[in-house]
């Protein structure tokens, strides 16, 4: 099992807190599960996120894939998401060097 970690950011009013995008990879049916409090449109970002991979040069993974959006307390709304989830994803599969991820 590989978990990757990146940030990203909210919207609430003026503030900007921040969100934990986790992304897991392990052996499975290919799946992707969102989880987080992830409203309809994060969770369709799954389509976007694949093709914005595979038109990068990289292979989406064909095995279980779960996305954590944290603090789940926090309702998320928007693709804003998208970069964010695909580099964990990435960065889960040693596709993109983690010392990038982690700086």
């Amino acid at each position: 099992m590989t978990v990757a970690t990146t940030f990203s950011s909210a919207e609430l009013g003026i503030d900007a807190p921040l969100v934990s995008v986790e992304a897991d990879v392990s052996s499975g049916l290919p799946k992707t599960l969102t989880v987080g409090l992830a409203e309809t449109a994060v969770r369709e970002s799954k389509n976007q996120v694949k093709a914005a991979i595979t038109t990068s040069g990289f292979q989406y993974p064909s095995r279980r894939l779960g996305v954590n959006l944290a603090p789940a307390d926090l309702s998320k709304s928007t693709g804003r998401y998208n970069l964010s989830i695909a580099v964990s994803i990435l960065a889960a599969l040693n596709r993109i060097p983690s010392e990038i991820v982690d700086s």
